[in-house]
C-alpha cells in the first residue's frame, strides 16, 4: 500500500473492488483511480492506436488515459474514467482496448509499426488496392475501432429527465462557484449551483494552506440551508445551448453497487438559467518530451491532489517538471507528506527547503510498464540519470473554455498565463485567476456582474484571508530532440505528427485536428490541444494568438445514450395509446399493431385458424355478406365552432364545405400550400356554427396544428375555435348490409330509413336511454355502413352492447387489416396513396379542388407541372390468379427495356381479395384513366419479381355506389 498521513478518505471503513480479476481494497472518499494508486497499480490502460502502456495522468474529468468498463452483465459500463468513478463496495472494473492482458497486449505491435501509422495513414493506406476496401481494410478498421466493448444485454436501470429553471446558474463548486452561489444566495436570488465531483470544494480540497479552514464548511452549512439555493453534486454541465438553456447529468446512483429502488440511475437536466457563471477551473498541461507517457508520469497538480485529498503517494521518490511557480508549490506538498522530491524548472529557479532544485529538462524516461527513471539535461548541458517512480509536468494552466465555446465565444489569448481564456461569463480559475483571494473575488465581482442585469443588488460578501501568490511562467512546450514526445494521449498524437501535418500543409487548426485525431474521443483537447497549437504556431512562425484554436462542441464530457435517451426506450420509446375498447378487443382474441402511436386490432383470431389470412378474408366477407364492428376510435377527430367555421373550413379544404347543410357530412380533401394532398376525411356539420371533422390516424397531429397555424397566423380575424377531441369520443363503424338492422336495436330518437337517415347523414343521438352520442352514415368499406360514436368512458360498454344486439345478424369484429381490404376492393385512396407526392388528379379526385373560391394549395395545385402528371390511380389484377404483388413495385409497359426512366408508375397498396377471388392492388399509372383492359408489367428490381398485370377500374366492388345508399 502507498497511503500516507492525512486526506479526506474515511479509513475507518474498507471498500472491497477488483480490477482485472484482482482483488483490492480501498476507503470511502476514494476514486477508482486513487484506489487503484493507493494499491501500487499504475497501470491502467493502453493507448488507442499504438497500444502503448498507459497510467493515469490526472486526478479529474480530464483524464485521457484510464478509461475502464464498470461492473459486469447488463450494467457493464465501457470508456468510464477511473479518475471520477467514485468507489463503492463490490466495484468490479476491467482494463480495455488490450488482447490477451494489460500486462501483455499482443495489439502493442502497432508500436513497433509506428512509422507506417503517422498522422493521416488512413487517408494514405487504404487507397491501394481499391478491391481490399471492402473485404481487408474495412472489416479490420471497425474491429480495431472503438475502446470499451457493451454487454448487448438491455440495461436494467432506469434513467429519468427533468426541467429546472434559475437566475444563476454556477457551474462548478470550487471556490469561484461558491463565493459566487453565497454572493447570489444572499441577494434572494434563485441559484443552481452545479458540480461534477461528489464533495463540493473543487481545489480547497486539494490544496494546503490556502484558505481559512472553517470557511468551506461553514459555506456549504449555509447554501445547503438556504431555500433559494439548489446544491447539485454529481451533476456535470455538458452544454450550452441557445436561450439560457444548459444540459447537465447528475449521476443519482452512480456511486452504488445498484440504484436504489425507485430512484434513476442518472437524470437528465434540462437547466433554464437567465444568466449563468462559468466557475469550471483549470486543466493543468503537460510538457512534451521524449516517452513522456509511462505509467507514472501524470500531471504535477494530479500528484498534489492525489497526496492532499486521498493520502496516495504515487512513489517515494518523486520528481517535479515545471516552467512556472505552481510546480514549486507541489514539490513543497509532497516533501511535507514525507516524499524525497527533485524539482527540475526550466528557468532556473532558487532552491526548495527539503528539494533538489535543478536547472536544465528532461529529455527522455525508462521503464516498461511504469517509470523507472529520467534523464535530465541539465542547463550546463550535463546529462543526468534520476531513479524515480514518479514524474509531475507542470506545463501551466489552461482555463476551462469549453462551455463558453459551446455558445459560441471565441477564447482570447493571455500572455501572462500563457493560456487561452473564455470571452465572456467566466469566474475564478476559469477567467484565468490562479491565486485563491483572486479566485475568490472573481467570483463575488461575477455573480454581482450577472445579477445585475437582471435587475437583482447583490451586496459583496465577506471574504476569508487567502494566499495571493503570484503567478509566473516561463512557456515551454515540448523539449526538442529525437523519439516521440506525446502531445494527446488517449489518441496517440506527437509533436512528430504536428510537424508533418505542416509538412503536408494540414496548418489550419481545424485541418489539423481532423489530420492527426488531436483532441478528439473522450479528452476533447483537454489537455493536448494549447501545446499542439504552440507547437503548430513555432513551425509557421506565427504566434498561438494567430495560430487560434479549435471550437469546443457539446458535450463537455461523454453523456451515456442511455441518459439522453431517458424513460423513452423499449416501449416507451414509441409511446403508444389504448382505444376505449381494447380490453375488449384483447377478449376477441385481436392481433395488435402500431397505427401511429395507437395499437389496433390488426385481425381476430379464432380457434381453429392458422394464419392470419383465414382470419382476415372471414372478416371481410362478413362484413359483405352481413355486418361487422371496427374500432375507429383513433381517427383523428377535432371540433370546430365559431360564428366563421364554415368559412374557415372552406379555406381550409379544397372543395366547398360553405354549402353542407345542417345534418350532413362530406368529403374533405385539404391539400398542402404546393398543391400536393396533405389528407382526407369526412366534415359533419352538426349545427350552423358547429362542425366535426375527421382525419387519418396517423395525421391527426399534424392536420391539428396545421388548421391552429391557419387561425393563428393568416386568419386570425375568423371567429372560430378549434379542439383536438380524439380523446373524446370512442367511435365504432358498424358496416355491412344489416347494419341498419342492428343499429335501430341500439339507438335512440332517429330512424334509419333512407328517407329519415340518408347517405351521409349525421346527426346528435342517445343510446342506452339518454346517453349522449353521435350518428354518422358513411362508409370507408363501401357497404351500407354507419360510425357511431361516444364519450370514451362508455366506448367499451358501448361496443359490447352492439355486440349484444349483432348477434341475431351474424355480428363480426374487424380489423385493420380487414378494413384495408375492403377500401381496396372499393378504391378508397388511404395512407399509402396520401403519400406526400400525390395531387388531387393523380387520385381522380381533382374535380374536387373548386376553382370558385380560395383555399389552401388551390393555386398551386394548377400549375403546370402538376396538370401535366398524368398518374391517374387505378386497379391492378394479375394475369396469372396465382401472382403476388409486392407495393412499392414499378409499372412497366408490357413489352421493352425495364428501367428507371421508363417507369410508368408504381404499386401503392396490394391485398388478397376474397371477392375477386386473387390478388388486387391499387397503383398509379400514366394515362391511367384511359388505359382500362390493358395488360402491363409489374416489375421489382429488388426483388427480382416481374409479372403481367390487367389495369382495371380502381372500384373492383360496387363501383355504381349502389350498395351505400340501399
Amino acid at each position: 500500500m502507498t497511503r500516507i498521513a492525512g486526506g479526506i478518505i474515511d479509513r475507518s471503513i474498507e471498500l472491497n473492488f477488483s480490477f482485472d480479476g484482482i482483488r483490492y481494497r480501498g476507503h470511502p472518499g476514494d476514486t477508482l483511480a486513487s484506489a487503484l494508486l493507493a494499491n501500487g497499480v499504475r497501470l491502467m490502460g493502453r493507448s488507442f492506436k499504438y497500444h502503448r502502456p498507459r497510467g493515469v495522468i490526472s486526478a479529474g474529468s480530464e483524464e485521457p488515459n484510464a478509461l475502464v468498463e464498470l461492473r459486469t452483465g447488463a450494467r457493464q459500463e465501457p470508456n468510464t474514467r477511473a479518475t471520477v468513478a467514485e468507489l463503492f463496495d463490490g466495484l468490479e472494473a476491467r482494463s480495455q482496448n488490450r488482447w490477451p492482458s494489460l500486462a501483455f497486449d499482443a495489439m502493442a505491435i502497432n508500436d513497433w509499426c509506428s512509422n507506417l501509422l503517422t498522422a493521416g495513414f488512413y487517408y494514405k493506406t487504404f487507397m491501394w488496392p481499391k478491391a481490399f476496401w471492402e473485404k481487408v481494410y474495412e472489416p479490420m478498421i471497425r474491429k480495431a475501432a472503438g475502446l470499451g466493448n457493451l454487454s448487448g444485454e438491455p440495461d436494467p436501470d432506469q434513467y429519468d429527465k427533468g426541467f429546472l429553471h434559475c437566475d444563476l446558474l454556477v457551474i462548478g463548486g470550487g471556490p469561484a462557484g461558491l463565493a459566487a452561489a453565497l454572493t447570489a444566495g444572499r441577494a434572494g436570488a434563485d441559484v443552481i449551483l452545479a458540480d461534477d465531483d461528489f464533495a463540493m470544494g473543487g481545489r480547497l480540497l486539494v490544496e494546503r494552506h490556502v484558505i481559512d479552514n472553517g470557511w468551506l464548511v461553514q459555506t456549504l452549512f449555509e447554501l445547503h440551508n438556504m431555500a433559494n439555493v439548489r446544491m447539485m453534486s454529481r451533476t456535470t454541465v455538458f452544454g450550452t445551448f441557445d436561450h439560457g438553456i444548459h444540459g447537465a447529468v447528475e449521476k443519482v446512483c452512480d456511486h452504488l453497487p445498484t440504484p436504489t429502488e425507485g430512484k434513476p440511475r442518472q437524470t437528465l437536466w434540462r437547466i433554464y438559467a437567465k444568466r449563468s457563471l462559468n466557475c469550471t477551473g483549470a486543466t493543468e498541461r503537460p510538457i512534451a518530451f521524449r516517452d513522456n507517457d509511462r505509467p507514472g508520469i501524470m500531471l504535477a497538480g494530479a500528484l498534489r491532489a492525489y497526496a492532499n485529498r486521498w493520502a496516495v503517494a504515487v512513489d517515494q521518490r518523486v520528481t517535479v517538471f515545471t516552467n512556472n511557480d505552481d510546480g514549486h508549490r507541489t514539490a513543497r506538498d509532497l516533501v511535507s507528506k514525507g516524499l524525497q522530491v527533485t524539482l527540475i524548472d526550466t528557468r532556473g529557479t532558487p532552491r526548495l527547503a527539503g528539494v533538489d532544485v535543478l536547472h536544465g529538462v528532461v529529455i527522455g524516461s525508462r521503464g516498461r510498464l511504469c517509470l523507472r527513471s529520467i534523464s535530465v539535461r541539465l542547463a550546463s548541458g550535463e546529462i543526468r540519470e534520476i531513479q524515480c517512480g514518479a514524474l509531475g509536468m507542470s506545463g501551466g494552466w489552461n482555463p476551462n473554455v469549453h462551455l463558453g465555446s459551446h455558445h459560441g465565444g471565441r477564447p482570447i489569448w493571455n500572455d501572462q498565463i500563457a493560456a487561452f481564456c473564455p470571452s465572456r461569463g467566466a469566474a475564478g480559475s476559469a477567467a484565468g485567476k490562479f491565486s485563491t483571494r483572486d479566485v475568490l473575488a472573481s467570483g463575488v465581482s461575477g455573480a454581482i456582474e450577472a445579477l445585475a442585469t437582471l435587475g437583482i443588488t447583490a451586496p459583496k460578501i465577506e471574504l476569508p484571508e487567502a494566499e495571493n501568490e503570484c503567478v509566473d511562467i516561463t512557456p515551454m512546450w515540448h523539449v526538442p530532440g529525437k523519439g516521440r514526445a506525446w502531445l494527446d494521449f488517449q489518441n496517440d498524437v506527437t509533436v512528430k505528427d504536428v510537424k508533418l501535418a505542416h509538412q503536408e500543409n494540414f496548418r489550419s487548426v481545424e485541418h489539423l485536428k481532423r489530420y492527426t485525431t488531436l483532441g478528439m474521443a473522450t479528452d476533447q483537447g483537454k489537455t493536448a490541444n494549447t501545446n499542439a497549437l504552440a507547437v503548430m504556431a513555432e513551425l509557421t512562425g506565427r504566434t498561438i494568438s494567430d495560430t487560434g484554436t479549435t471550437i469546443y462542441r457539446p458535450p463537455f464530457t461523454p453523456v451515456p445514450i442511455a441518459t439522453f435517451a431517458g424513460s423513452s426506450r423499449g416501449r416507451n420509446f414509441r409511446p403508444y395509446r389504448l382505444t376505449p375498447a381494447h380490453k375488449w378487443a384483447e377478449e376477441q382474441g385481436a392481433v395488435f399493431s402500431e397505427s401511429g402511436n395507437w395499437l389496433r386490432a390488426d385481425y381476430f383470431k379464432l380457434p381453429g385458424e392458422t394464419t392470419w389470412r383465414e382470419s382476415v378474408d372471414r372478416e371481410v366477407r362478413a362484413v359483405r355478406s352481413a355486418v361487422g364492428i371496427c374500432d375507429v376510435s383513433t381517427l383523428g377527430k377535432i371540433d370546430v365552432q365559431g360564428h366563421d367555421a364554415a368559412e374557415f373550413l372552406n379555406r381550409v379544404y379544397c372543395n366547398t364545405i360553405a354549402t353542407l347543410p345542417v345534418g350532413r357530412t362530406r368529403y374533405g380533401l385539404m391539400l398542402r400550400e404546393d398543391g400536393i394532398v396533405r389528407d382526407d376525411g369526412t366534415v359533419a356539420r352538426l349545427a350552423h356554427d358547429h362542425f366535426v371533422l375527421t382525419s387519418t390516424t396517423a395525421n391527426a397531429a399534424s392536420v391539428l396544428r396545421h388548421m391552429e397555424f391557419c387561425h393563428q397566423c393568416l386568419w386570425p380575424e375568423l371567429d372560430v375555435h378549434l379542439i383536438a377531441v380524439t380523446d373524446a369520443w370512442a367511435q365504432f363503424a358498424v358496416a355491412g348490409p344489416k347494419s341498419r338492422d342492428l343499429l335501430t336495436n341500439v339507438v335512440e330518437g332517429i330512424g334509419l330509413s333512407n328517407e329519415q337517415f340518408p347517405f351521409m347523414a349525421c346527426a346528435e343521438i342517445t343510446v342506452a336511454s339518454g346517453l349522449p352520442a353521435r350518428l354518422f352514415r358513411i362508409s370507408f368499406s363501401g357497404e351500407h355502413a354507419y360510425e357511431i360514436a361516444v364519450p370514451s368512458r362508455y366506448g367499451d360498454a358501448l361496443v359490447r352492447r352492439l355486440m349484444v344486439a349483432g348477434r341475431a345478424f351474424g355480428v363480426t369484429p374487424y380489423g385493420t387489416e380487414a378494413l384495408g381490404v375492403l377500401r381496396i376492393e372499393k378504391g378508397h385512396p388511404a395512407g399509402a396513396e396520401l403519400n406526400g407526392r400525390t395531387t388531387a388528379a393523380n387520385l381522380g379526385l381533382g374535380k374536387m379542388v373548386s376553382l370558385k373560391k380560395d383555399s389552401i394549395g388551390m393555386v398551386l395545385s394548377q400549375r403546370k407541372g402538376l396538370k401535366e402528371n398524368e398518374h391517374r390511380l387505378v386497379g391492378l389484377q394479375p394475369v396469372d390468379r396465382s401472382v403476388v404483388m409486392l407495393a412499392g413495385s414499378h409499372l412497366m409497359n408490357a413489352m421493352g427495356v425495364v428501367n428507371a426512366s421508363r417507369s410508368q408508375g408504381w404499386v401503392s397498396s396490394v391485398c388478397y381479395s376474397p371477392h375477386v377471388g386473387q390478388p388486387i392492388a391499387l397503383g398509379f399509372l400514366m394515362r391511367g384513366e384511359q388505359r382500362h383492359g390493358e395488360v402491363i408489367r409489374v416489375v421489382d428490381p429488388v426483388a427480382s419479381t416481374e409479372a403481367a398485370v390487367r389495369v382495371v377500374s380502381p372500384h373492383f366492388i360496387d363501383p355504381e355506389g349502389v350498395r351505400l345508399r340501399v
